[in-house]
């Protein structure tokens, strides 16, 4: 089998590691210019095991009982332990977090509790609302993590290509800058933020997906008591990064973002200040020297998450994108997946 990955990005390293672990002959397309950057770089790199939602909740928890149980994984991606705490809502439906809390004990015993809101480190939460505590969660470089799946596919026998590719064929088969044609058994496109454009410049059917702005600020701050959080009661979420250095973020609601035009929104990163204010007390925030970083993420309209989707019923064409923004902490999990249903999928085609 002969597999094909435009994009050089976490998903695509993921992808291509997975597959040649399987024995599986694969090219990673990365463009050659910095047209092709994705969100790998700009990752918070935050990864924990609950999400409300008790599916994505499974996905997460999953790549991080990974990270926790290989120390070759853990050095890769720079692993680093924190507790994670995800402030819910009130109105919250309390039977699928519990559900959730359940997928995550599961893989990872003891690691989270519900807990209420109340006596933790933040200000104004609404009355009643409720915590998940994870002490088994962190965050991870994901361009370090990249480079590492990457080489280590190389050396399985992977090979990377730096030429730009100007088209995608259904073949299926890769168009390169200068007319050649590369034929593959599957091509997958693992884009992140560029795939609706480039479906649409290559003919390909759009899959409804859409580009969305993420952002964070980098600023010189120690919350205290606070490792890796989520508050759904205000949007803020936010990391420790080193001594004194914190990253703090809010969602944003800039869609269709064009990814070449990427730029830093001074609104949003504003409504951070405020944010960090009301419930941290950061009157300070974000001081000197901060850093502000944007980019985007690409969002199915059905649904979510870091997936295999085929472009075209019975056709050997496929993206590798939808992450819903923090890709990062499924991305393992989700190119195990991916790689078994692509050597799958292949079988059966052959069987056929």
């Amino acid at each position: 089998m002969n597999v094909a990955i435009v994009g050089g990005g976490l998903a695509g390293a993921a992808l291509a590691w997975r597959l040649s672990r399987r024995g599986v002959r694969v090219t990673v397309f990365t463009g050659g210019s910095s047209r092709w950057a994705d969100a790998t770089g700009a990752s918070g790199g935050l990864v924990r095991g609950f999400e409300p939602d008790p599916a994505a909740a499974a996905a997460a928890t999953e790549s991080l009982a990974e990270f926790r149980r290989d120390p070759v994984l853990r050095s890769w991606a720079g692993y680093q332990e924190l507790t994670s705490t995800y402030v819910l809502a009130p109105d919250d439906d309390t039977d699928r977090t519990e559900a959730a809390v359940r997928v995550v004990d599961g893989l990872l015993p003891g690691s989270a509790r519900i807990r209420p809101a109340a006596g933790l480190p933040f200000r104004g939460l609404p009355a009643g609302a409720l915590a998940v505590v994870e002490r088994h969660a962190g965050y991870i470089s994901p361009a370090r993590l990249r480079s590492s799946l990457l080489t280590d596919a190389v050396e399985a026998g992977s090979e990377l290509c730096h030429v730009p590719v100007t088209g995608a064929r259904p073949d299926p088969a890769v168009v390169l800058a200068g007319g050649e044609v590369r034929r593959c058994d599957a091509l997958v496109l693992a884009v992140g933020p560029w795939t609706p454009r480039l479906l649409d410049q290559w003919g390909l059917p759009g899959q409804r997906l859409r580009t969305k702005q993420i952002q964070y600020t980098l600023g010189r701050a120690a919350p205290p008591g606070l490792g890796a959080f989520v508050d759904d009661t205000s949007g803020l979420y936010g990391r420790p990064v080193s001594a004194g250095l914190f990253l703090l973020g809010l969602p944003s609601d800039r869609w269709q973002i064009d990814p070449a035009d990427v730029a830093a929104d001074p609104a949003l990163a504003r409504r951070v200040t405020i944010r960090a204010a009301e419930r941290l007390g950061l009157g300070a925030w974000p001081g000197a020297g901060a850093r502000t970083v944007a980019s985007l993420d690409c969002y199915p309209a059905g649904r979510g998450g870091l997936r295999l989707r085929g472009a075209m019923p019975g056709c050997p064409v496929f993206t590798f994108t939808g992450g819903s923004g923090g890709a990062a902490k499924t991305a393992l999990f989700a190119a195990r997946r991916a790689a078994a249903e692509l050597v799958g999928q292949s079988a059966a085609r052959r069987g056929a």
